[in-house]
């Protein structure tokens, strides 16, 4: 069914939360309190904000857990208060700093850091210094930066580059991957109420509200439909190949990422194009992409491999011992069997294989020898 459509409890399985974190708890904290608010199984966030700093914190519940490395290394957006330590002569010199710590910059973590303290390199894709106070030296700037940038440090060579010194003041994200702040934003109170009002009046519109499916995360990649036969060999980890596909988008390259949809509008999976959009089109046979992380829980459609008539015989040969159980002959096998199998050339045509056929010959109404076509 439709991703809104889902029973409550599947829709929580597959929801993610655009969280306001407050000030003052870790993000680890703040996971754990909604997690056990919303009694689920698994919570995740998409990239640790410092206990002070505020802003957009993506929270994935159960199976969308599976997309939170994807949001930790997706690009992050700040607006930040820097205070520089003595009065500037003029606030262009802060304007020029601002201009100069863009593109890749060496960033060492602060003192006290989730990671190791080790020199490495981060891009700052876009920078802007909003707003200076001289009189009590504080600039308001926005960053357009890579996951993984200290924007504390930042300020501190903000300070170095003005020679006065400075320090980060506040901090608040207001981007994180494809959700903003204005993208469905919510607070802890909002989760807190949503649980509160669905327990007392079984009313699920305040909860599905605040809680969205997993597939807002994933409207910026190109899209590729599965026909509802090939679904749960996805599931199962197949790759997914021509048979199986039903549409797709304009502009696919080889190498690209893709995700996998139901013709319902279900993520199926994330994968790794194999093939370009041209190709898709006109050809009927090869992989389209191969798998890098399955969405969906496994069964949750009917499995449809293994019903044609040779899988059937297989079958019924590996269950009297006849084939070995990966369906490879052995002793027993009936000679019927192994003549059924049509004999196979393979011949080089330019960079492509092709499989040709030999046919028995077989003997016309006329008395000459022939082959029938295929």
């Amino acid at each position: 069914m439709s991703p809104l459509k889902r029973s409550l409890q599947e829709y929580m399985r597959y929801g993610v939360i655009n969280l306001d974190k407050p000030a003052n708890p870790s993000s680890h904290e703040v996971v754990a309190w909604i997690k056990r608010i919303l009694r689920v199984e698994k919570t995740g966030h998409s990239g640790t904000l410092d206990p002070k700093v505020t802003g957009c914190l993506i929270v994935c519940i159960d199976r969308a857990t599976r997309l939170v490395k994807a949001q930790q290394s997706a690009g992050k957006e700040y607006v930040g208060v820097v205070r520089l330590h003595s009065a500037l002569e003029s606030s262009s010199k802060l304007y020029e700093a601002v201009d100069t710590l863009t593109g890749a910059l060496f960033q060492r973590p602060p003192l006290i850091a989730a990671v190791k303290r080790q020199l490495r390199i981060r891009n700052i894709y876009e920078s802007k210094l909003l707003e200076y106070d001289s009189s009590r030296h504080l600039g308001v700037f926005w960053i357009s930066c890579e996951a993984g940038t200290y924007v504390r440090t930042l300020c501190v060579h903000l300070g170095l580059l003005t020679g006065t010194g400075g320090h980060m003041q506040e901090l608040r994200r207001v981007r994180s991957g494809c959700l903003a702040e204005k993208d469905n934003l919510c607070t802890m109170h909002d989760v807190l109420d949503a649980q509160y009002v669905f327990d007392q009046s079984r009313d699920e519109s305040y909860l599905r509200r605040v809680v969205m499916p997993l597939e807002v995360l994933l409207t910026s990649l190109k899209r590729v439909v599965v026909k509802d036969s090939a679904v749960n060999a996805i599931c199962y980890g197949a790759k997914f190949m021509i048979p199986g596909l039903l549409r797709f988008a304009e502009g696919i390259e080889s190498g690209d990422e893709v995700v996998m949809l139901t013709t319902k509008g279900e993520a199926i999976a994330v994968g790794i194009a194999q093939m370009t959009t041209a190709i898709m089109a006109t050809i009927d046979h090869g992989v389209v992409a191969k798998i890098k992380r399955v969405i969906m829980e496994r069964d949750t459609y009917p499995r449809r491999w293994g019903l044609g008539p040779i899988a059937q015989k297989k079958k019924v040969l590996i269950k009297e011992g006849k084939l070995d159980k990966y369906g490879r002959k052995n002793d027993s096998t009936p000679a019927d069997y192994l003549s059924s199998d049509l004999p196979t050339t393979t011949i080089q045509l330019g960079k492509k294989k092709a499989r040709i056929e030999e046919l028995p010959e077989t003997t016309s109404s006329s008395g000459k020898n022939s082959t029938g076509p295929k």
